[in-house]
């Protein structure tokens, strides 16, 4: 069974920036609509089904062969997911397409 990659490594500092972030903005935020709700951050939603439906590097060795080129293509993905978090990339369809 292939790893996924939230189950080897992922960009939290960056998750974490962007969930902060995104629980400070008070307009055009669906948390806004009552004071009462609780707020889950959207990126880290979105962070972590990427990270569950996105393969690992490590996982694909027929395409990925050596530790190098695994963590290249690991920090390609961080960088997508980088991406993702962004409040201002929720409707982004052409980032939804580069994984």
């Amino acid at each position: 069974m292939r790893r996924k990659l939230i189950e080897i490594a992922l960009p939290l500092d960056e998750i974490n920036a962007a969930g902060a972030r995104e629980k400070s903005i008070r307009h055009g935020h669906p948390s806004t609509l009552h004071l009462w709700w609780s707020r889950k951050p959207l990126a880290v939603a979105r962070a972590v089904i990427f990270g569950q439906l996105v393969d690992d590097p490590s996982s694909v060795p027929e395409e990925f062969p050596t530790p190098e080129e695994q963590a290249g293509e690991r920090e390609r993905l961080f960088g997508i997911l980088r991406e993702l978090v962004k409040w201002e990339n929720t409707g982004n369809e052409q980032l939804a397409l580069a994984a």
